[in-house]
């Protein structure tokens, strides 16, 4: 479908500068009165009035295709396939954490750690300090 879309652009941008482009290059209708007194500006490509008629059919063709793309686009915006919950829902789901219940006890015994003896009496397993 992005396929589709982007040519879909790529034919709207063509059609909008071909119809710049043919606009630029037609007479304006005061352009014909300066023929009438002389001047060479009948003397066209296309003829006195060949190059009307051809440039005014090939903007027709450019808008009518520029509007056809316009509509296409229209038309694949709004058909988007919609998705249900939020935005955090479409995140990839974590790894796997081991549940702490599961997990087997690790207990390190405190090697370095000095123990107080159990009986305050017995002072022959303290530390001297």
């Amino acid at each position: 479908m992005n396929t589709f879309f982007t040519a879909i652009v790529v034919l709207q941008v063509l059609a909008a500068l071909t119809i710049i482009g043919l606009v630029l290059l037609q007479h304006g209708k005061g352009a014909d009165m300066g023929a009438a007194f002389g001047s060479g500006a009948s003397g066209s490509l296309f003829g006195a009035t060949g190059s009307s008629n051809f440039l005014s059919k090939s903007t027709g063709v450019a808008a009518a295709v520029f509007f056809a793309a316009t509509l296409a686009l229209a038309f694949i915006g709004n058909h988007h396939v919609s998705q249900s919950g939020g935005v955090m829902d479409s995140l990839p789901a974590p790894a796997a954490a081991i549940p702490s219940s599961t997990a087997p006890a690790t207990t390190t015994p405190a090697a370095t750690a000095p123990v107080a003896p159990a009986n305050p009496a017995d002072k022959s397993s303290q530390i001297p300090k």
